[in-house]
């Protein structure tokens, strides 16, 4: 309750002082109307640029008032079809995420890393860790297509690889989904040494499967089984509460006669190395020509647009 007051008032506190930014520009155009002023002008562009960015963080925090946009985001990472070369894909974009985080202020841990044989990874499952994590990281579940020339590639033909992103809000206490533990098949393990610096070496990982279901859960980052249990559950939680929410509108889709296909050649995003550099999300067409930038977790303006096309 008090978290909800404190964000309305928050929110209230923002549209007060976007419309007293608006006022004040209003006031200073007719100033400049009746009579024009170089130096008024300059100063009228820089109030307008810092009332324009202002409007747009509003605009975003208005957006980010579903359940859950508040929570930390769970981020697991699959590498398509295509060995190493999708498994270093899904690495890549490990690092983007992790670049993210560093960037924006969030915490970021490493819940579960699987290293692949030559190059890459198998899978991760790190937790992005901040006040609206999820509400901003939510649009990024979805595959994800790399055009390169492959370094793995001794003739260096240009090669396409895919991943996968799937987000959930992390879910500590503050949701009621229950799990019987006869649902439940529990496998106990030590760590592997996969992963390297990303993880606790530890003797008590768990994988967890949701028999009903067939969702599965892992954690190696905690060092007893007690709490990796508890995270487990916690993940679990996650993945069914969005499964609920995947179910409800697919339903919705049913019923309007919509068709929507899952597969690979559906990705949201294009990662373009060759012949070209260009980044594109496919659902809002937002694009950026500078690849590295978006490599190194510059892609808030990648967010903001899926989170406006929301609207």
């Amino acid at each position: 309750m008090i978290k909800e007051f404190n964000k309305l008032k928050d929110l209230k506190n923002r549209y007060v002082q976007n419309e007293s930014g608006i006022e004040g520009l209003l006031s200073e155009l007719d100033e400049l109307n009746r009579n024009y002023d170089a130096e008024l002008f300059e100063l009228l562009e820089e109030e307008y640029a810092e009332v324009n960015k202002n409007f747009e963080d509003f605009e975003i925090k208005v957006l980010l008032s579903n359940d859950y946009d508040h929570s930390n985001a769970l981020l697991e990472i699959h590498p398509g079809a295509g060995g190493t070369e999708s498994q270093d894909w899904a690495e890549m974009l490990f690092r983007m995420y992790q670049r993210y985080a560093q960037n924006n202020g969030y915490g970021f841990e490493v819940i579960s890393y699987e290293e692949a044989d030559e190059a890459g990874i198998k899978s991760c499952l790190v937790a992005i860790k901040g006040d609206m994590a999820y509400g901003y990281l939510k649009g990024e579940s979805g595959v994800h297509r790399l055009v390169r020339i492959s370094p793995f590639d001794a003739s260096k033909r240009r090669h396409t690889s895919f991943a996968s992103v799937e987000v959930l809000p992390e879910f500590n206490n503050e949701i009621e989904i229950e799990i019987r533990d006869e649902d439940l098949e529990v496998d106990t393990m030590r760590s592997s040494g996969a992963g390297g610096q990303h993880i606790n070496k530890t003797d008590s990982a768990v994988r967890m499967k949701h028999i009903p279901t067939g969702l599965m859960a892992f954690s190696q980052s905690e060092r007893s089984q007690i709490l990796n249990r508890e995270k487990c559950l916690s993940i679990l939680k996650a993945k069914l509460y969005q499964k609920a929410i995947e179910d409800r509108e697919n339903e919705k889709r049913a019923l309007k006669g919509e068709q929507r296909k899952i597969e690979w050649g559906s990705q949201i995003r294009s990662y373009v190395f060759c012949p070209y550099t260009l980044v594109k999300d496919h659902r809002t067409n937002y694009e950026e020509g500078n690849v590295d930038k978006v490599m190194n977790g510059e892609i808030n303006d990648f967010l903001f647009a899926y989170l406006k096309s929301q609207i």
